[in-house]
């Protein structure tokens, strides 16, 4: 089987690669454009002409602008990414022509906020985005689906909650925290400024949630929609403690009205069921090695 990986120089593209090849795909990973034999889904005849040299089996589309801050300071670049791009692409793929399935890597910020009653989200939650990246992940989904129902696009749908693990953008709170902690305990100095720490979120291991793509690749259902998720929400200050005991540094902490979003869901939290179901698909990697990863990535990179 031939698999290609767009935004495979990303943090969750690099990791899928590495789960397909030992599973004995195929890959043609695809990086940004930035990257030598990069590809700009802004430019549809290039993407033709990849796909048609790639002729991939599987396409699994992560590029994407994922930072929730950037897509607020610039939505529209952000849906031209998202949305745009991924509607070139599956031009591009259907000008193959040749059979193929197509995995979308959506996100579960197309959840938005919801009440505690409707906790944990399924995949038949009304979508109820709160932010411009959520939207452009809405929106693509419904591209997916036009192209499923219109021409018969073979194409899985998979909302991926908070997921973690080594080498992960430390424009992201885990990361960030752990990069803190480690140059605090190389002797930089405390205090750790944070943002908004109630939320609680579902986080899971990256190295589950590429074994889900692949999972769902080989067993997904035709136009259907998966949770990636743990099944399980913990607060930020929680994920923060549990980093301040593995860092085993004394710090003071102090919260930062500058790093509060303009909207912060409280509660979000998932159901995996229907993935478990589909796949035989089980998370193996605890939180807490999670976090040990994380920090230990970042210890071995972080001077004071």
């Amino acid at each position: 089987m031939r698999a290609l990986v767009t935004g495979a120089d990303g943090f969750v593209g690099r990791y899928l690669c590495r789960a397909l090849v030992d599973r004995d795909w195929d890959v043609a990973g695809v990086p940004g454009p930035d990257e030598p034999d990069g590809l700009d889904l802004h430019d549809g005849e290039a993407t033709r002409q990849r796909l048609q040299r790639e002729a991939p089996d599987c396409i699994f589309h992560l590029a994407a602008q994922t930072f929730v801050p950037t897509s607020i300071a610039a939505p529209l670049p952000t849906y031209e990414t998202n949305v745009l791009g991924t509607a070139r692409l599956l031009e591009a793929a259907r000008a193959m022509r040749k059979p193929f399935r197509f995995i979308f890597i959506s996100s579960a910020e197309v959840y938005g906020e919801h009440a505690t009653a409707d906790l944990p989200l399924r995949e038949n939650a009304h979508a109820a985005p709160s932010n411009p990246y959520a939207a452009s992940k809405a929106a693509a989904e419904s591209i997916v689906f036009g192209e499923t129902r219109s021409f018969g696009v073979d194409a899985v749908v998979t909302r991926a909650f908070n997921h973690i693990g080594p080498g992960q953008s430390e424009r992201f709170v885990v990361p960030a925290f752990a990069r803190d902690l480690a140059r605090i305990a190389r002797g930089g100095h405390s205090p750790l400024v944070v943002g908004n720490l109630e939320p609680q979120r579902d986080f899971l291991d990256v190295r589950d949630v590429v074994d889900a793509y692949v999972a769902l690749a080989q067993h997904g259902g035709r136009g259907e929609v998966y949770n990636v998720c743990s099944g399980k929400a913990v607060a930020i200050k929680e994920i923060l403690r549990r980093l301040i005991l593995i860092s085993r540094v004394g710090v003071e902490v102090r919260e930062d009205p500058a790093r509060m979003r303009p909207v912060d869901v409280p509660l979000t939290y998932g159901d995996n069921t229907k993935l478990r179901e589909a796949t035989g698909w089980e998370p193996k990697i605890a939180l807490q090695r999670s976090l040990e990863d994380v920090y230990r990535w970042a210890l071995d990179r972080t001077t004071a």
